[in-house]
């Protein structure tokens, strides 16, 4: 019997900084409409991820997802390198 435990957030971004041990810092970017002009601006987000293997390097594309608390600053894991860096 699988247990069931509800939708997990995915996101794909790129790993902006890898010199913490078993840690990377990827940036998501996303594209918003602005409410009043309707004209798409670009933002984005850093989350700290948990990589385990340490094997993601700065300018890799990774898929992270949610998770429960690993530290202080980390709800992020890092699920698998989509492309890695030239």
């Amino acid at each position: 019997m699988e247990s069931s435990r509800g939708n997990r957030k995915c996101q794909t971004g790129v790993v902006v900084k890898d010199k913490m041990d078993k840690t990377v810092v990827v940036s998501v970017d996303r594209t918003v409409k602005h409410p009043l002009y309707g004209k798409y601006i670009k933002r984005s987000v850093k989350y700290m991820a948990h990589d385990d293997k340490g094997e993601c390097k700065t300018g890799d594309k990774v898929t992270i997802v949610e998770s429960r608390p690993i530290s202080r600053m980390k709800r992020w894991r890092v699920n698998g390198i989509v492309e890695k860096a030239k």
